[in-house]
This record gives structure tokens, sequence and C-alpha cells, in this order.
């Protein structure tokens, strides 16, 4: 399954939500979609999931478009919104067996699918409860069965880890390592980066609507022009504070942090071509040095690097 957004727009008055937005990922791949809050992420979603229509662009799963064939694609997708309607008067068996008659599923066919999403999820000991009553991590152990009752080959996921702890975080992430390793497609929309960097082969990041970088985990931050331009080293010495003061009389370091005593992190403007002369400058001072490694740019400091924070 191939999932292309091609430029998308979508405006409210003069506001342009989402402003030509175009990317891709497919099969068997967890893609982060990051960006700050009104960067225009559950906009996007929306229209992916056919609850919006764009101005101007389109979604395509496999060559179905959303906004010609919203029916077609409904029966693809699965999606789990950000938060689940708080029902006082229906159980969570009668929650997902109403959705599964809605795609069609009947008879024992109905009963098994129920029972195996249940049980992938882990919902049996709390199916006769009210949807009410469940904790937020419960509520998004159903909205995630939801979008799982007619095995759909894309998942879009809108900040299924928002308010959940340590424990239930993890969990939801093991089962979506699961469900990537089935081979489905998934977009998951997330501001915990530090958890999307363990899970995802990729990432899609936006802000003010407009796309600022897309693209596998692997190459995205490598490949940026500023990642290039700026080179992180972590040094183990033994005279950390003076080793610290000597690194920052070179032009080229812009920062030296001490994360524990023996080590170094410092930034470097200029690229890897003044990592050895920073180095030197630590050798000339006759400060021992046991060893110092590139550090790979990560998706957080990737995300901080790249983006402002401003809002539309």
């Amino acid at each position: 399954m191939e999932i292309k957004v091609q430029n998308l727009v979508r405006t409210f008055g003069s506001t342009r939500a989402v402003d030509d937005i175009s990317f891709e990922f497919a099969s068997g791949n967890i893609f982060g979609f990051i960006g700050p809050n009104g960067a225009g992420k559950t906009t996007t979603i929306k229209i992916m999931a056919t609850l919006d229509l764009p101005n101007s662009g389109d979604v395509f799963y496999d060559g179905v478009s959303v906004v010609d064939y919203p029916e077609e694609v409904r029966r693809i997708i699965g999606y789990m919104p950000d938060s689940l309607p708080d029902f006082r008067d229906i159980q969570v068996w009668e929650y997902l067996d109403f959705f599964a008659r809605t795609f069609g599923l009947k008879g024992e066919a109905r009963s098994r699918t129920l029972a195996e999403v249940e049980e992938f999820t882990k919902l049996g000991d709390i199916r006769h409860k009210y949807l009410a009553g469940l904790s937020k991590g419960m509520k998004q152990r159903v909205s995630l069965a939801r979008a799982l009752v007619h095995n759909p080959g894309v998942l879009i996921l809108d900040e299924p880890a928002a308010g959940l702890d340590p424990r239930a975080r993890h969990e939801l992430r093991e089962l979506l390592k699961i469900l990537s390793e089935q081979g489905k497609a998934i977009l998951l929309s997330s501001h915990i980066l530090s958890e999307l960097q363990d899970i995802c082969d990729g990432a899609v990041i936006i802000e003010k609507g407009k796309l600022l970088s897309a693209g596998s985990l692997d190459k995205l931050c490598v490949n940026s022009p500023d990642a290039k331009a700026t080179v992180t080293i972590l040094i183990q010495c033994v005279k950390t504070s003076e080793a610290r003061l000597k690194l920052l009389e070179h032009p080229a370091v812009t920062q030296v942090l001490i994360p524990k005593e023996g080590e170094l992190q410092a930034l470097i403007s200029g690229g890897d071509e003044f990592v050895p002369p920073v180095m030197a400058t630590l050798f000339a001072a006759g400060l021992p040095v046991m060893g110092f490694v590139r550090q790979a740019v990560g998706l957080e400091e990737f995300f901080l690097r790249i983006t402002t924070g401003e809002v539309q």
C-alpha cells in the first residue's frame, strides 16, 4: 500500500491551515507526523481520514482518491481520533460491535473478528464496562480496537499517546510495532518526540501549514542543510571544567555542556571539517582526552532546529 499526499491545501477564511503539503509513506512503515500546536496536523489528518475536504490537492491510497472515492477509502483506513466519546449508555463490546456491523461483518465472522481485536488490545476484562467509566488508557485501547475491526491496511492516529501514563505509552508502542510488522502503514501524530524516535521509520514535519521536512529518519536529519552545518561531539575527558573553557575559546564552538562529570557535549558550527581543529585545542593545551564521538542529530533536536514555534 502506497499513501501519497499531493499538494494539499485547506483554507479557513484568510488562514491557510494546510499550505501545499506533499509527502508519502508505505506499508510496513510508521511515520511520525510532527509540528507545533496550530501547525495544521489535525486538519491534514481529517482530510486523510475523509472527514474534511481540501480546497485543492488530494490524498491517494494505492491510487484511490479521498476526494473522489471517500466511501472506498474508509474501508482502507483505520482512523483513531485524539479522544473517545463519553457515551454513558454503551458498553465496550457494544461500541465495537456497532462499528463491526457498519463495515459489513456478519454472524460468526463478526464474533471471531471482535474476539481477536479484543484479545490483541487486551480489552477482554473490560468489555462489559461503559465507555464513560474507562480510564484514559483504556479509552485509547478501545479507540485503537475500533480502528482495527475492519482490518485496514492503513492506520491514521491523532495523538494516541496524549494523557497516557508511561506504562500505557509503552504498551501502545509495542502494539504499533506489531501492527507495522504485520504490514500496516501507520501515520502517527504525537508531541512526544523521544518516543517517536524509538518506533518511527520516518517523519513528516510541518509548521504554519507548510511542509518543512519529510523522509526516513536515517536520512532526514543527516541530509538537512542545518545538520550538515552543525556537528555535535561527545568528549570523554578528565578535567571537564578546564576543557570546557578551552573549547569555548575556539570560534567554531557555539556551546559546550557537561552532561555528567568526565563528559562534554560540544556544538560545532561549520560541519565535520571543524572537528579536528577544535579537538586540537584540547591536545595542545595538554588536557587529557580519553575519547570522542560524533553524535547523530536526534529527532527532537532536529525538530527544534528547523521550527520556530510560531502559530498561524
